[in-house]
C-alpha cells in the first residue's frame, strides 16, 4: 500500500510510531521516557561511585553531565559524591565539565566519601553538603615513576624518553605541579570559607564531615535531601521532580553501564593493580589504605638471588667487600658509580652472599659497606666486623626507609644490631620538608655540616626518603624545617655521622638513593662519592700474619643409626619453638613430625633420597639427591641438581632442585640434654623452583649445619626466602637443635 492511498490522519500516526521507534533503537529512550512525560522542572542527581581508573569510567559521568547541561528540563544538578578519585587527568576531565555546567545551571555536592579526586570533584559544586562521619579531603597525589629503558638492539626508539615519557629524577616535580593544580581547585571552590592554608592541605589529611565544615572544606551538615532543596532553591524552583541521571542514562548507555557495574571495589585497590590499568609512569588522585600503597611496590632491579661472589674491577689497589649474606637489599645497580670511581684507582669491589667467605676476606679489605639488611647480625659477626674497624678499616653503614629497600616494615632492626655496636641508631620513619625540597617533600636537602674528610668541598645534599641518625659524631643535617614522620616535629636531624673505633672509622648514612643515578648528580652528591672513595682509597692494609697449622685434622665418618633410632629437635621458626620428631621407621624409610606436617623421606640403598611425601603433596626426583660424601674434612664441597615431578592434591608440575655444600670447619656443638659433639660445621645453599597455578615459585635456602659421626644431624640454621614471579613475598629464619636421640637395636 502506497503513501497516497492512506488519508492524512493514518499517514501521521505512522509517522510518528515510527519516529518513536526509531529514536527508542537509536537511544532515545531517555529523552521519550525522561523529558517527555515531565510535568515539572527537574532537578538532576548524577551518582560519582567508586573508583575513576579508566577512560570509560569518566565518559559515563562527563555524558551525564553534557546531558544535564543540554536538557532545558534539567533546571539543578546535585552531584552525589561517594569516591576516593582516580586517574588525575580523568578526575579533571569530570572537575572542568562540572565547572562548566555550573556556569548555567547551580549544582551543589552531597558526599558521603569524597577523598583525594573524589574531593577535586566535589569542589567544582557551588556548596558541599556531608553527612557528619562523612571522609572527605585527602588532597594530594600519588605518582608512579617512569621505569629505567633497558634498549633493544632489534626495537628502536626515536630518543631517550620515548619509552618512559619522563624524566626520573624529574618526575617529582611533575607530581608536585599535579598537586599544586589540585590545591588551587580547592582554593578556587571553596574560596573564603576554607579555613585550611596550602600547607595544610598538602599533607594529605583525612577529615570527618563535621570537621570538615569548621574547616571549610564543605559547607553544612545534611543530607542529599537537603542538597536537593538547596539547588532547587536556587534555580528558583518551587515545583519539581527529581531524575536519577545514572538510571535514566542506563539504557542509552548499556554498554558503558555494564561496563561501569564491573569496576573494581576501591577497597581491593593496590599499586600493583593500577600500574596494570595505567602503566607507569602515572598520577593518580585517589586514596588508597596504606597497606594497599604499600603492595605491588618492587624494584624492578630486584634479582631472586645474587652470585655468591660478584666481583667488579681486578687491581691490586685495595678491596671492598659489599655484605650481601643478611639479605641485603642492595646491588650494583645502586653503586655503579662508585665502583667505577674505585675502579680508577685500581680498588676492587666484590659482594659476597656467604658470611664465611665475607669473615676471611676482612682480612684483606680495606673497607667493608653494610647496606639495608634484612638478617640481624648475631653477636660473633658483630665481633668480628669491630675487629676489621680496629685493625685501621673503613666500614661504611647505609640504611634507606624506602620500601624497595626495607620490604617490610618490621626490618628497621637488623641495621641497628650492627650499628649500635659503634654508638649509632638508624631511627623510624623518614624525613620530610613541605617548604624546602627538590621538587617533592620526602626529597630533602642537607646544608649544615661538620669539617671532616667527608663533608670537604660540600655545600648542599639531596636526600630522597631519608631517615635520620642517633649519633654524638653527627657531621651532617637535614636543612631547617625537616620533619620525621615518626615523630610527627621539626628537628635538627643527622643524616650522616663518623664514629672511631681503635684505629678505624665507621661512617654511618641515612639514603641509598643518592648513590644511584640520575639522583648523584644531584647538587653535591657526586663531591659526596667521591670523599667516600677518597676515604677508602687511604685505608692501609697491613696483611695479617700466617695462621699457624692446625695441630689435627678433624673430620666426621658417616652415623651408623640403626631402625628404631628417634631423635628429637627442638625448631624455632621466626622465634616459635615446636618439637620435631625424626624417626628411622627402615633401612630406607625416614619419617619427620612437625606440629603441622608429617614427611615420609624414601631413599635408595646408596643412602640419595628418592621420593618424598607428606599431607597430599609428593615430590618425585629425576635424579636422587646424593647423601654428604663421608668422611667430611674441611674444605670438602659437593653439589647437586635434580628436576623433580610435584604432585599436590592430584595436580602435576614441575621443578628444580639445584644445590651446593662446603665444610668450612669443625665445631664443638652441646645439645639440649648436655652431650657435647665434634661436629663439621657445613655450609649449603639450596635453590627451589617450580610452577603452582600459573605462578613462578622459587625458594632459596642458605645457611649452615652441623653433622656428627655420633648422631648425624645436631644444629641447622638456615633462612629461607620466597619469592613469587621474581617478587619476594616472605622470609623465615629457622633453628634446629637437638634435644635427645635414642639409637634402635642394630
Amino acid at each position: 500500500m502506497t503513501v497516497e492511498k492512506l488519508g492524512f490522519k493514518k499517514v501521521l500516526a505512522i509517522t510518528v510510531i515510527v519516529c518513536v521507534a526509531v529514536a527508542l533503537a537509536a537511544g532515545g529512550y531517555l529523552y521519550y521516557a525522561v523529558f517527555l512525560k515531565a510535568r515539572k522542572p527537574l532537578v538532576a542527581v548524577i551518582t560519582i561511585e567508586g573508583p575513576i581508573l579508566r577512560s570509560e569510567d569518566a565518559a559515563w559521568y562527563v555524558d551525564m553531565v553534557n546531558y544535564a547541561l543540554l536538557n532545558e528540563s534539567i533546571k539543578a544538578v546535585v552531584v552525589r559524591v561517594n569516591s576516593p578519585g582516580g586517574y588525575a587527568d580523568l578526575v579533571e576531565e569530570i572537575y572542568l565539565d562540572l565547572l562548566e555546567l555550573k556556569k548555567v545551571k547551580p549544582v551543589t555536592a552531597s558526599v558521603t566519601m569524597a577523598l583525594s579526586g573524589g574531593y577535586y570533584i566535589a569542589v567544582a559544586a557551588d556548596y558541599i553538603y556531608a553527612t557528619p562521619t562523612s571522609v572527605v579531603g585527602n588532597v594530594g597525589v600519588i605518582g608512579v615513576a617512569p621505569p629505567m629503558l633497558i634498549p633493544s638492539e632489534f626495537y628502536l626508539e626515536s630518543g631517550p624518553y620515548k619509552v618512559t615519557g619522563f624524566s626520573k629524577l624529574l618526575f617529582s616535580f611533575n607530581l608536585t605541579r599535579a598537586l599544586e593544580s589540585f590545591v588551587s581547585a580547592v582554593e578556587t571552590g571553596r574560596g573564603d570559607r576554607l579555613k585550611l592554608s596550602s600547607r595544610e592541605l598538602k599533607k594529605g589529611l583525612i577529615y570527618f564531615g563535621a570537621e570538615a565544615v569548621e574547616l571549610g572544606l564543605v559547607d553544612e551538615v545534611g543530607s542529599l535531601q537537603k542538597a536537593v532543596k538547596r539547588v532547587a532553591e536556587e534555580a528558583g524552583l518551587v515545583e519539581y521532580e527529581v531524575v536519577d541521571l545514572n538510571k535514566a542514562v542506563e539504557r542509552e548507555l548499556s554498554y558503558l553501564w555494564s561496563y561501569h557495574n564491573q569496576t573494581l571495589d576501591w577497597r581491593n585497590l593496590t599499586l600493583e593493580v593500577l600500574n596494570q590499568i595505567q602503566p607507569p609512569p602515572a598520577l593518580w588522585y585517589i586514596y588508597l589504605p596504606p597497606k594497599s600503597f604499600a603492595q605491588g611496590i618492587s624494584s624492578t632491579e630486584t634479582w631472586v638471588e645474587n652470585m655468591t661472589v660478584e666481583v667488579f674491577g681486578g687491581g691490586g689497589g685495595g678491596l671492598v667487600l659489599v655484605d650481601k649474606s643478611h639479605g641485603n637489599e642492595v646491588s650494583a645497580w645502586e653503586f655503579d658509580v662508585l665502583i667505577g670511581e674505585l675502579a680508577k684507582r685500581n680498588i676492587t669491589v666484590r659482594f659476597v652472599s656467604g658470611w664465611d667467605e665475607l669473615s676471611e676476606g676482612l682480612d684483606n679489605a680495606s673497607c667493608l659497606i653494610v647496606a639495608c639488611p634484612t638478617v640481624p647480625y648475631t653477636v660473633e659477626e658483630c665481633d668480628r666486623v669491630e675487629e676489621f674497624v680496629k685493625s685501621g678499616r673503613l666500614l661504611i653503614l647505609i640504611f634507606d626507609p624506602a620500601y624497595e629497600y626495607l620490604m617490610v616494615p618490621e626490618l628497621f632492626g637488623p641495621i641497628d644490631t650492627l650499628s649500635t655496636r659503634f654508638g649509632m641508631s638508624f631511627a623510624k620513619g623518614y624525613l620530610y620538608n613541605e617548604e624546602d625540597c627538590y621538587g617533592f617533600y620526602r626529597n630533602i636537602y642537607v646544608r649544615g655540616f661538620a669539617e671532616s674528610s667527608v663533608t670537604r668541598g660540600i655545600s648542599t645534599l639531596v636526600m630522597f626518603t631519608a631517615t635520620h641518625i642517633y649519633a654524638t659524631g653527627g657531621v651532617a643535617w637535614a636543612s631547617d624545617g625537616t620533619y620525621s614522620s615518626a615523630a610527627e616535629r621539626a628537628g635538627n636531624y643527622t643524616v650522616i655521622a663518623l664514629a672511631g673505633r681503635g684505629n678505624g672509622t665507621v661512617i654511618a648514612l641515612a639514603d641509598l638513593t643518592l648513590f644511584r643515578e640520575p639522583y648523584c648528580y644531584v647538587e653535591d652528591n657526586y663531591r659526596l662519592i667521591l670523599n667516600l672513595v677518597s676515604a677508602i682509597a687511604e685505608v692501609k692494609v697491613t696483611p695479617p700474619a700466617e695462621k699457624p697449622a692446625e695441630a689435627k685434622m678433624y673430620q666426621v665418618t658417616e652415623p651408623e643409626l640403626p631402625v628404631g633410632t628417634v631423635k628429637n629437635f627442638t625448631e624455632q621458626v621466626n622465634g616459635e619453638k615446636h618439637l620435631v620428631r625424626w624417626i628411622k621407621v627402615s633401612e630406607l624409610e625416614v619419617l619427620v613430625e612437625r606440629p603441622n606436617m608429617t614427611a615420609l623421606y624414601h631413599f635408595d640403598e646408596n643412602g640419595s633420597l628418592v621420593w618424598w611425601a607428606a599431607d597430599g603433596l609428593e615430590v618425585i626426583y629425576d635424579e636422587p639427591i646424593p647423601k654428604p660424601p663421608y668422611p667430611l674434612t674441611k674444605g670438602k664441597s659437593w653439589s647437586y641438581e635434580s628436576g623433580y615431578t610435584l604432585t599436590i592434591q592430584g595436580r602435576e608440575s614441575r621443578g628444580k632442585l639445584t644445590g651446593t655444600e662446603k665444610v668450612v670447619g669443625f665445631e664443638n656443638v652441646t645439645a639440649e640434654d648436655g652431650t657435647v659433639y665434634l661436629c663439621a660445621k657445613v655450609r649449603y645453599k639450596e635453590t627451589d623452583r617450580f610452577t603452582l597455578d600459573g605462578r613462578n615459585i622459587t625458594i632459596v635456602y642458605e645457611g649452615y649445619s652441623w653433622l656428627s659421626s655420633e648422631a648425624g644431624l645436631v644444629k641447622d640454621e638456615s633462612t629461607i626466602r620466597y619469592y613469587e614471579n621474581g617478587t619476594p613475598v616472605m622470609t623465615e629464619h629457622r633453628k634446629l637443635i637437638l634435644r635427645s636421640i635414642k639409637k634402635g637395636q642394630a
